[in-house]
């Protein structure tokens, strides 16, 4: 029975993190009017998000089977969307998925800026440190004769 309650717990979502989105989402809908939601209905809430993420994550492990691939991808979550029947989620989820790589992209093209300005840093000190061991190597084989 403990074991039980373990999984559940480890499969359960964050509950200030779904608490923050149900009532994120219920002051779009009615701005004027402060809305609270009692325990019973975020458990509800957060029980039905982690059954739908299952259930798709379910549908796109399937698609990305029948592709013959090991690893899931936006395409086949987007397809698995199609498929359970929400296509109107697939509009706003290309449009925050485009938005996320464009940040991204933006992240990597300075992490990879500065990777490239160390490397060519390294090797710029790398010739001068070479030529102080061969300046070394000279002196030492200098003093032996």
């Amino acid at each position: 029975m403990e074991t039980e309650k373990v999984v559940s717990e480890m499969e359960e979502l964050p509950k200030t993190i779904v608490r923050r989105v149900v009532k994120d989402k219920l002051n779009e809908c009615s701005p004027d009017t402060d809305i609270t939601v009692n325990k019973d209905s975020l458990l509800a809430f957060s029980e039905s998000a982690r059954i739908f993420i299952h259930y798709l994550s379910a549908t796109a492990n399937d698609i990305c089977k029948e592709s013959k691939r090991q690893t899931i991808n936006a395409d086949d979550v987007l397809k698995a969307i199609e498929e359970i029947d929400f296509p109107e989620f697939v509009g706003p989820l290309k449009a925050s998925l485009d938005e996320f790589r464009q940040k991204n992209a933006g992240k990597r093209a300075v992490a990879s800026k500065s990777k490239e300005e160390k490397k060519k840093q390294k090797v710029e000190d790398e010739p001068s440190k070479i030529s102080k061991k061969t300046k070394q190597d000279k002196d030492s084989e200098e003093n032996e004769e």
